[in-house]
Protein backbone atom coordinates (compact mmCIF):
# COMPACT_ATOMS: atom_id res chain seq x y z
CA UNK A 1 0.00 0.00 0.00
CA UNK A 2 1.41 3.47 -0.74
CA UNK A 3 1.64 6.27 1.14
CA UNK A 4 -1.55 8.61 -0.30
CA UNK A 5 -3.46 5.39 -0.21
CA UNK A 6 -2.41 4.72 3.51
CA UNK A 7 -3.06 8.46 4.03
CA UNK A 8 -7.10 8.12 2.65
CA UNK A 9 -7.82 4.81 4.39
CA UNK A 10 -6.49 7.06 7.83
CA UNK A 11 -8.78 9.85 6.74
CA UNK A 12 -12.01 7.42 6.59
CA UNK A 13 -10.79 5.65 9.81
CA UNK A 14 -10.36 9.15 11.82
CA UNK A 15 -14.05 10.45 10.31
CA UNK A 16 -15.62 7.12 11.47
CA UNK A 17 -14.18 7.82 15.05
CA UNK A 18 -14.72 11.20 15.02
CA UNK A 19 -11.47 12.16 15.55
CA UNK A 20 -11.22 16.45 14.51
CA UNK A 21 -7.54 16.67 14.99
CA UNK A 22 -6.03 13.25 13.42
CA UNK A 23 -8.67 14.30 10.26
CA UNK A 24 -7.59 17.53 9.94
CA UNK A 25 -3.98 16.86 10.20
CA UNK A 26 -4.55 14.26 7.07
CA UNK A 27 -6.43 16.22 4.92
CA UNK A 28 -3.99 19.07 5.37
CA UNK A 29 -1.22 16.65 4.29
CA UNK A 30 -3.47 15.20 1.50
CA UNK A 31 -3.66 18.67 0.10
CA UNK A 32 -0.27 19.56 0.32
CA UNK A 33 0.44 16.34 -1.48
CA UNK A 34 -2.01 17.37 -4.09
CA UNK A 35 -1.01 20.86 -4.69
CA UNK A 36 2.26 19.86 -5.06
CA UNK A 37 1.05 17.47 -7.67
CA UNK A 38 -0.76 20.02 -9.26
CA UNK A 39 2.52 22.23 -9.61
CA UNK A 40 4.67 19.94 -10.68
CA UNK A 41 1.89 18.29 -13.15
CA UNK A 42 4.03 14.99 -12.10
CA UNK A 43 1.77 11.96 -9.59
CA UNK A 44 4.40 12.24 -6.51
CA UNK A 45 5.95 8.56 -5.45
CA UNK A 46 6.20 7.96 -2.10
CA UNK A 47 9.89 9.26 -1.66
CA UNK A 48 8.39 12.64 -2.72
CA UNK A 49 5.18 12.08 -0.46
CA UNK A 50 8.01 11.14 2.50
CA UNK A 51 9.75 14.77 1.81
CA UNK A 52 6.14 16.67 1.95
CA UNK A 53 5.16 15.18 5.29
CA UNK A 54 8.63 15.78 6.48
CA UNK A 55 8.47 19.64 5.36
CA UNK A 56 5.47 19.49 7.14
CA UNK A 57 6.47 18.13 10.50
CA UNK A 58 9.67 20.64 10.30
CA UNK A 59 6.98 23.22 9.56
CA UNK A 60 4.85 22.21 13.06
CA UNK A 61 7.97 22.26 15.20
CA UNK A 62 9.09 25.71 14.11
CA UNK A 63 5.86 26.91 14.94
CA UNK A 64 5.47 25.06 18.26
CA UNK A 65 8.88 26.67 19.43
CA UNK A 66 7.52 30.26 17.88
CA UNK A 67 4.15 29.30 20.39
CA UNK A 68 6.13 28.37 23.29
CA UNK A 69 8.32 31.41 23.10
CA UNK A 70 4.85 33.61 23.00
CA UNK A 71 3.57 31.55 25.94
CA UNK A 72 0.82 30.28 23.49
CA UNK A 73 1.10 26.80 25.16
CA UNK A 74 -2.46 26.48 23.49
CA UNK A 75 -1.06 26.79 20.24
CA UNK A 76 1.80 24.77 20.68
CA UNK A 77 0.17 21.88 21.76
CA UNK A 78 -2.13 22.03 18.41
CA UNK A 79 1.46 21.68 17.13
CA UNK A 80 2.83 19.03 18.80
CA UNK A 81 -0.80 16.60 18.23
CA UNK A 82 -0.42 17.24 14.52
CA UNK A 83 3.52 16.68 14.71
CA UNK A 84 2.31 13.08 16.37
CA UNK A 85 -0.32 12.55 13.60
CA UNK A 86 2.33 13.55 10.65
CA UNK A 87 4.55 11.15 12.49
CA UNK A 88 2.50 8.00 12.59
CA UNK A 89 3.11 8.09 8.95
CA UNK A 90 6.79 8.55 8.54
CA UNK A 91 9.54 5.72 8.74
CA UNK A 92 11.39 4.75 12.11
CA UNK A 93 13.82 7.15 12.41
CA UNK A 94 17.37 6.23 12.53
CA UNK A 95 20.00 5.81 15.72
CA UNK A 96 22.97 7.61 16.14
CA UNK A 97 24.55 4.21 15.48
CA UNK A 98 22.88 3.15 12.14
CA UNK A 99 23.60 6.58 11.00
CA UNK A 100 27.38 6.76 11.52
CA UNK A 101 27.29 2.82 9.71
CA UNK A 102 25.47 4.70 7.08
CA UNK A 103 27.45 7.82 6.83
CA UNK A 104 31.18 5.46 6.58
CA UNK A 105 29.48 3.46 4.13
CA UNK A 106 28.73 6.16 1.73
CA UNK A 107 31.92 7.73 2.42
CA UNK A 108 33.76 4.48 1.41
CA UNK A 109 31.64 4.11 -1.80
CA UNK A 110 31.93 7.63 -2.70
CA UNK A 111 35.66 7.79 -2.19
CA UNK A 112 35.05 11.17 -0.42
CA UNK A 113 37.95 12.39 1.51
CA UNK A 114 37.60 15.69 2.12
CA UNK A 115 35.18 18.65 1.87
CA UNK A 116 35.26 18.89 -1.34
CA UNK A 117 33.38 15.72 -1.63
CA UNK A 118 30.36 16.98 1.24
CA UNK A 119 28.14 17.12 -1.97
CA UNK A 120 28.70 13.45 -3.02
CA UNK A 121 27.92 12.41 0.33
CA UNK A 122 24.69 14.39 1.12
CA UNK A 123 23.65 13.14 -2.70
CA UNK A 124 24.19 10.00 -1.67
CA UNK A 125 22.88 9.35 1.41
CA UNK A 126 19.85 11.79 1.04
CA UNK A 127 17.44 9.11 -0.66
CA UNK A 128 18.24 6.50 1.80
CA UNK A 129 17.82 8.57 4.93
CA UNK A 130 14.64 10.72 3.64
CA UNK A 131 12.13 11.49 6.33
CA UNK A 132 14.11 9.05 8.87
CA UNK A 133 16.28 11.76 9.83
CA UNK A 134 17.02 15.34 10.03
CA UNK A 135 19.13 16.99 7.38
CA UNK A 136 20.94 19.88 9.02
CA UNK A 137 21.89 17.32 11.86
CA UNK A 138 23.14 14.86 9.51
CA UNK A 139 24.89 17.73 7.17
CA UNK A 140 26.99 18.70 10.95
CA UNK A 141 27.96 14.65 11.25
CA UNK A 142 29.05 14.55 7.57
CA UNK A 143 30.89 17.39 7.99
CA UNK A 144 32.15 16.60 11.38
CA UNK A 145 33.32 13.54 9.30
CA UNK A 146 35.13 15.01 6.95
CA UNK A 147 37.15 17.73 8.51
CA UNK A 148 38.34 14.91 10.85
Amino acid sequence: MSLVESLKSAQKDAMRAKEKTKLGTIRMALAAIKQKEIDEQITLDDTAVLAVLTKMVKQRQDAAAQYDAADRDDLASKEREEIVVLENFLPQPLTDDELAALIDETMTATGASGMQDMGKVMGALKPKVQGRTDMGALSAKIKARLTA
